[in-house]
């Protein structure tokens, strides 16, 4: 019988599914092989060597080996936790929706190494670069649907080529820009913009993405980019995610005073 194959790869861990006594399933991104179901033999124990690399959406180095159609865990050793991330429930659940939200684009056995790249970045902007968290949301979501091929038509009207779009919106079911006057016929959904909110979806979809998080906004125009962002992400992957609507049960409710 031939020996199983190793592989050595660096991926986070997208998700953790417990399983047995001691045991856990992983979804791990990597960017060689996409996503890879792993299973981690007694990962639970606080004995274990890789139980460290197995806590959700740490990034590691992982020495896997290949039995059949199963890889399991042989060794692993951390690259980076997100401390900044497990010290605050905001972040940490908003790190939760963008690891469900990227294994919703990915596929088994694609490499993926531009995808767990934004993935990393995105999880530093929240860790570690202290951006108002719905900005992080908002560039994540929409760069993210950039490339796994989503990515909208942004840089004039799509009806009347106008560059820049009178009361302009972001049609997010057929992903292109209008001017409010322009296509309403057509347009099942459309997302309020201004100026400011468009210049920073222009930003996110044709700059340098190494500057991806490089901009603010105003209360109003962060509103309506991140209104447009989530609902452009909603209508195209035609799903909701558990781990949005977690992170939107955390948010700070304004109480009525008495």
């Amino acid at each position: 019988m031939p020996a199983p194959l190793h592989i050595v790869t660096q991926g986070v861990v997208l998700r953790e599914t417990e399983t047995k006594e001691s045991d856990k399933i992983l979804t791990l991104l990597t960017p060689d092989r996409g996503k890879v179901s792993v299973i981690a033999r007694g990962a639970r124990r606080k004995s274990c060597k890789f139980a460290a690399c197995a806590q959700p959406l740490a990034y590691s180095e992982w020495t896997l080996y290949q039995k059949g159609d199963w890889h399991y865990a042989n060794d692993g050793s951390t690259i980076e936790l997100f401390n900044g991330l497990r010290n605050d429930l905001e972040a940490m659940a908003l790190g939760f929706y963008f690891a469900e939200l990227t294994e919703g684009v990915t596929t088994e056995g694609t490499p993926a190494a531009e995808l767990l790249r934004h993935l990393l970045n995105g999880l530093y902007a929240l860790s570690a670069l202290h951006k108002p968290p719905a900005l992080v949301k908002a560039a994540f979501e929409l760069k993210l649907l950039c490339l796994a091929g989503y990515e909208p038509l942004a840089d004039s009207c799509a009806y009347c080529g106008c560059p820049e779009p009178e009361q302009p919106l972001l049609d997010v079911v057929q992903g292109v820009l209008r001017c409010r006057k322009c296509g309403a016929r057509e347009s099942t959904l459309s997302m309020p913009l201004c100026r400011d909110s468009l210049a920073a979806l222009r930003h996110i979809i044709y700059g340098d993405p190494k500057r991806l998080y490089s901009f603010t906004l105003g209360p109003d125009a962060l509103r309506r980019l991140s209104g447009a962002a989530e609902a452009f992400t909603v209508a195209q992957l035609e799903r909701g995610f558990r781990t949005l609507d977690f992170y939107k049960s955390l948010q700070t409710v304004e109480m009525p005073s008495k």
